[in-house]
Formats: C-alpha cells, structure tokens, sequence
C-alpha cells in the first residue's frame, strides 16, 4: 500500500534539474579563471587606475619622442629668443599659446614672427618643451630605478630575513635600523660632497636607503608563509632554503611586491625633485623637473608660464603611479580593500 501511495503522488518529471545546461557552463566558466585574469578583470573594472597608466604611457611617450619634434636641444642657447611666450603655430588668434605674455607679444616686438616655441624660452634662450620632456626622462629614470632596487636589493634582503629568522634576522633588522635612522637628506648631502652632483648620487643616495620599506613588508610576509604547509613540504622533500624563498614564497608574495614597488615611485620621483629644486641634483645644462622649477620660481611673477609645463608634468605624473598603484593594490590583493 506504501509503494502504490508513493508511486500515485509522484511522478517521474516532478523532479528535474533546473537548467542543468546553464549550471554546468557556470561550473566551467567559473574553473577557468585563472589569478592574474581575476586581476586583469579587477584593474580594468578600477577607471582612475586605467586613466593613470594611460597618462604614464602618454608621457613616457612624450619623453621618447618630444625632444625629436624640436630643432632645439635641451643645452642650446639663443640669447636673441629669451623670455619668449608660448606660441604654437595656427594659434596667433587664440588666447592661450598666442606668443602673448603680460600683454606684450615679444615675438612682433623682436621681429620673430615665423618662430615657433611650444612651451616658450627661458630667460637663456632655451627652448623648455625640449627641457621638459628631457627633464622627464630623468624622472622615469629614477622611477626605474627605484622598481630595481626594491625588487632586487629591498625584496631579496626582506625574503632572506624573515625565512631564516634568528640571529640572523636580529642582525639584518639592526642594520636597517641604523640606515633608517640616518635622515635620507644627510646623506645625499654627504654623498655630493665626496662626489658630484648627478644621477650617479641620486641612484646611490637611493640604493643606501630606498630599499628599506620593500625590505620590511617582504619579510612580514614571509614570516606568515613559511611555516604553511607548503612550505614544510618542501622542505621535508630536500628542497634547499634558497629555492624554497624563491620557488616556494615569492610567487605567493609577488602581488604585494608589485604594489610595494608602485607606491615607492612616486616618493623617489618626488625626493629627485626637491634634491634638484635645492640645488642638490643634477647640474646645468642637463634638465630636470625639479631643476626646472627651481629655476622658473625665480621668475614666475614676471614670466608665470616657465613653470607651468613642469609643474603640470610632475603633478601628472606622481598622481598618475599613486593612481595605479591603487589599482594593482585592489586587483593584486583584494584583501586589503576591507582593512
């Protein structure tokens, strides 16, 4: 009687799957997507990080190219053009990049009337649209090198620190603090006194010092990793302890080390420019942002377009890494989005 109860009130198409064709694309979809895919998927989701490596890329395009659009060098001097107004040409009507400046159109007044400076002259005569791009070379130059120096002096002294731990890492974690409690300051200003001024002191003023903050998170990082059960696998199968630091922890740590990097660019770019706006940077003719500045203050009240390209340059610049290390921050490690 049970059976026969059972069998009248169900039937078989009372229990079916819904969609199961749907369900299983999901399954499949979802099995594909790899780590670094999600993370393209998150950077390209985040507008102000995709806006900032567009602006990096644009101007590193300028860099490369812009000195090459002028018959100028950044050095040549032409005593005749000084304090000349920016003027592009097909532009004379417009209000802005006129030849105008303070009322006065120098270029009529000198009979320049077929000259052309995008950015205008110094008062040397040098035409700034070559010193700028040229100037911000120098500073993705130091932007380079700051990745460099962290990624190879900053992660490698942070990973060996914290795996081996001990004596070893009380000995390594002294020694920064000694560094660190040096003013970065002190020492460039030491370092121009026995050397020159010159990317030279600036690359050695930040491989001294630069690589301590990158140093201090790889090692917090692998003091959490190195006693998962990874790790202890390896170890228990004869890995060795260098191919454990970087076969084993660093690919489980490389997205925090890419966003270490990112955010110590714009502090070296920044500490290039004030070392230069001091006089403490590379020295005339070279060109660089900061030096620009320096040199356009002393007349901004008299010819107030000289610091502007700079100034907007490095502005754009810094803002720009700030922006994508934000957004590698966010797609690298989601994580640190609900700190």
């Amino acid at each position: 009687m049970a059976d026969r109860s059972y069998t009248e009130s169900h039937r078989p198409g009372d229990f079916q799957l819904a969609d199961p064709h749907a369900r299983a694309h999901v399954d499949h979809t979802y099995s594909n997507q790899s780590y670094w895919r999600d993370a393209y998927r998150q950077f390209t989701a985040n507008k102000g990080a995709v806006i900032g490596l567009l602006v990096i890329v644009l101007i590193t395009l300028f860099a490369i190219i812009g000195p090459m659009l002028s018959e100028h060098t950044y050095k040549s001097m032409n005593i005749k053009h000084k304090s000349l107004a920016p003027r592009i040409e097909g532009f004379e009507n417009m209000p802005v990049f006129n030849g105008v400046a303070n009322g006065i159109h120098s270029y009529k007044e000198r009979k320049l009337e077929d000259v052309y400076y995008i950015f205008g002259t110094d008062t040397l005569g040098r035409d700034l649209w070559t010193r700028t791009w040229q100037g911000t070379r120098i500073s993705l130059y130091i932007a380079l090198i700051a990745v460099a120096i962290d990624m190879v002096i900053g992660m490698s002294y942070g990973l060996i620190s914290g795996y081996f731990g001990g004596a070893v890492d009380n000995a390594m974690q002294r020694f920064i603090e000694i560094l660190s409690g040096i003013p970065h300051l002190v020492i460039v200003t030491l370092l121009i006194v026995v050397l020159r001024p010159g990317l030279v002191t600036i690359t050695l003023a930040l491989m001294i010092t630069g690589w301590i903050g990158m140093s201090r998170v790889a090692r917090a990082q692998v003091l959490k990793l190195k006693e998962q059960e990874f790790v202890l696998a390896s170890r228990t199968l004869g890995a060795g302890s260098m191919r454990i630091i970087f076969k084993d922890i660093l690919p489980n740590i490389f997205g925090q080390i890419i966003i270490m990097s990112m955010f110590s660019i714009p502090s070296a770019i920044f500490t290039e420019a004030f070392l230069a706006f001091i006089g403490l940077g590379i020295p005339q003719p070279m060109a660089s942002l900061g030096s620009l500045i320096s040199e356009s203050f002393k007349s901004m009240t008299i010819y107030p377009y000289m610091i502007v390209a700079p100034v907007v340059v490095l502005a754009l610049l810094m803002l720009s890494f700030n922006l994508l290390a934000d957004g590698l921050k966010d797609a690298l490690d989601p994580k640190m989005k609900e700190m």
